[in-house]
């Protein structure tokens, strides 16, 4: 076996050296060749590697991307009693951790708590305090061009969450429930305290010249794993899709809009029972402004954004949410 290489200082040291011997030296010089290399196209002004378009983060959906991020993420939601017209509030609140494994895939865990402070009844409140199931999952990412990439999502939820099973303290279980339309009825399997779900989901994006377009599909299937009197469904089947639209009007500053919806595919037992015909679909959206700042090699993107139902149940109880959103990326 012949080694070449084209610079002559590589023969003087080989000439007589053993066979594997002058493999690796010549690959040692070729690795430094390589180095100088660099080196002397830096000094020569050569043009750097292009910096990647600016991506507007969503507010519910999922971030088509894979990075390392700590996200805090808060919901005021403000609604009335649609018998009383009493006010309440509730204030579902989210953290969020992924780590870059690799360009393309991040794991990711997300864990939430519910505040809510309901109308009182006949002079007594029964304000609550609860924890969400957590959810685990992973993003991979599939570059289909420069300006389109594919994120294929899935995820699980572990029944522990507060205000399950068959006998739940009534606080409890009003500020689980609470956190439902809060979020828009987005994130039903957090809330879904007596059920193991899986959710397979994916998001296609356009990100080009400060624009992204967003779609976003999800499938939850919700099997009840404790409080069978309580609950009498066995399994569920619900679907969320989302559409996400942002401009960068400077590098600092974006607009984020959202189009979301959710339906139960199968048909629970409260869908069954409801005379209104409100409860098998909710539809709202979410407009609002996020900041980008760079400090060193991390990123800031804080925002907040107004969301509303467009129809009913939301409609009818008036919300009108508030969210809070802080990722940083790292």
């Amino acid at each position: 076996m012949q080694i070449v290489s084209p610079d002559p200082a590589f023969h003087r040291v080989c000439r007589g050296a053993p066979r594997y011997a002058a493999l690796v030296l010549g690959c040692l010089f070729a690795l430094t060749s390589g180095q100088r290399a660099q080196a002397q196209a830096a000094q020569s002004g050569a043009p750097a590697a292009p910096t990647p378009p600016p991506y507007s983060l969503p507010w519910q959906l999922r971030p088509a991307a894979a990075a390392t991020v700590l996200r805090s993420d808060t919901a005021f939601a403000f609604y009335k009693d649609p018998m009383t017209d009493e006010s309440g509030m509730s204030v579902p609140s989210f953290l969020l951790g992924s780590y870059k494994v690799t360009p393309e895939f991040a794991p990711m865990m997300r864990v939430g708590a519910i505040h809510n402070s309901p109308p009182e009844v006949m002079g007594k409140s029964v304000s609550g305090f609860v924890l969400t199931n957590p959810l685990f999952g992973g993003t991979y990412v599939f570059k289909l061009s420069p300006e389109l990439r594919l994120a294929a999502f899935f995820g699980f939820t572990l029944p522990v969450g507060g205000g399950g099973g068959n006998m739940p303290k009534a606080s409890s279980a009003t500020a689980r429930n609470s956190g439902l339309l809060a979020r828009s009825a987005m994130d039903n399997a957090m809330f879904a305290v007596n059920d193991f779900t899986i959710i397979p989901g994916l998001d296609l994006a356009y990100v080009a010249h400060g624009f992204t377009a967003q779609l976003e599909a999800t499938l939850l299937q919700l099997t009840r794993a404790r409080g069978d009197v309580a609950q009498k469904d066995a399994s569920r089947t619900n679907f969320t899709a989302g559409l996400h639209l942002g401009y960068f009007f400077i590098p600092q500053l974006s607009l984020g809009a959202e189009l979301r919806y959710q339906r139960w595919l199968s048909t629970p037992a409260n869908v069954k029972m409801d005379m209104t015909g409100t409860l098998r679909d909710t539809l709202s959206m979410a407009v609002g402004l996020r900041v980008h700042i760079k400090a060193g090699s991390t990123w800031f993107r804080p925002g907040v954004a107004y969301a509303q139902g467009l129809d009913a149940p939301m409609t009818k109880s008036k919300y009108h949410i508030v969210q809070l959103d802080v990722p940083v990326q790292f």
